[in-house]
């Protein structure tokens, strides 16, 4: 069940929205207050915010601009209901970051479509950043398990062959023997499933394998 935070110090209002958006499926959390809106926040999932402009201590639009850098809340919905309908109050509005900007009194019905518009925008955009989250770990671990498959060894000969040294260079470069090189080389090419040193330098690169250049 998605909540939401009614932040609003008008008594009437909030009793108002909560009725309503309670009986069609949302949980609500409501506030008076900006400093209230906030301990709510640090011990509440909320999903979406309602909030008015004229507030005592704290406006709206400093809450929304305190909301908009932090980290944690930057993705959060927010909603001004407001009677300050001027045009300059709105674009401040939405240059601060907020989503919609409705003047009061307001129609309700067309309040909750753009609610579950939002909402559902915003669940695609941070299953989207899961998603590419979730595919960079996957990949580091994937990049991680392939170098962990190396010996040191075997991860200095990969490096200096990357760098375009020859078995010679390589030998002189490790003081070992070419023969020794050769036998790194060939495990190279098992581990890596190559067939050849052009194959073996794209699979490394393709899969930052070596910290040379």
């Amino acid at each position: 069940m998605m909540t939401i935070l009614i932040l609003d110090d008008d008594q009437s209002i909030r009793n108002s929205l909560k009725l309503y958006l309670t009986e069609i499926g949302f949980n609500i959390e409501e506030s008076h207050c900006v400093k209230e809106a906030w301990e709510i926040l640090k011990t509440k999932k909320i999903d979406l915010i309602l909030c008015d402009v004229i507030m005592p201590q704290t406006d709206g639009f400093t809450f929304l601009s305190e909301l908009r850098l932090n980290s944690k809340y930057s993705l959060l919905p927010v909603i001004f209901l407001t009677a300050r309908g001027l045009t300059q109050d709105r674009i401040l509005g939405y240059k601060i970051g907020c989503d919609s900007y409705i003047s009061k009194p307001f129609n309700i019905e067309e309040l909750v479509v753009i609610i579950e518009n939002l909402l559902n925008r915003y669940a695609l955009i941070r299953l989207n950043i899961e998603k590419k989250q979730k595919n960079s770990l996957s990949s580091n671990l994937i990049k991680r398990d392939l170098k962990e498959n190396f010996t040191p060894r075997e991860q200095s000969v990969l490096d200096l062959v990357v760098n375009g040294l020859m078995n010679k260079q390589i030998a002189i470069n490790l003081n070992i023997s070419i023969r020794i090189v050769e036998k790194y080389v060939s495990r190279l090419f098992i581990k890596t499933k190559t067939q050849n040193r052009t194959e073996l330098v794209k699979y490394a690169l393709e899969n930052n394998l070596t910290e040379l250049n």
